[in-house]
């Protein structure tokens, strides 16, 4: 298996956890009825939860990007040093960006979002 491969899998494992953790405060800040049913009228969550429910949200963006362009470089055999240090910093930088927004800390969370997105341009770049 391809090294970015390893990091796309990783990157999937990523979500999950942040997943994970906006469903359980979720159901800790609004209860369990109010997830499994149809969440009309379901009150905004806050705190860290709602923090919790947007990262999990912005990293499921990110990552449609992310498995693209992964994919791509796979199957076009245009892997290399480049596309995998890209890789590394994407999920790295997701990693830090999912601790950081949790926590609240506004400036960095942008910065590190940042970093992720240098990644996605460091293996589009040897794509085109």
């Amino acid at each position: 298996m391809k090294p970015e491969l390893m990091w796309l899998l990783w990157a999937v494992a990523l979500t999950v956890v942040q997943m994970l953790i906006a469903v359980t405060g979720a159901t800790l800040q609004v209860g369990l009825p109010k997830l499994v049913g149809n969440r009309e009228g379901m009150p905004p969550l806050a705190g860290w939860v709602g923090r919790a429910e947007r990262a999990h949200y912005n990293m499921l963006e990110s990552l449609v990007l992310f498995a693209a362009l992964v994919l791509i470089s796979v199957l076009t055999n245009k892997t290399n040093s480049t596309t995998l240090i890209g890789a590394q910093l994407f999920v790295w930088a997701r990693l830090a960006y999912a601790v950081i927004y949790l926590a609240g800390i506004p400036w960095l969370r942008t910065l590190v979002w940042f970093v992720s997105m240098i990644g996605l341009v460091l293996i589009f770049c040897q794509l085109v």
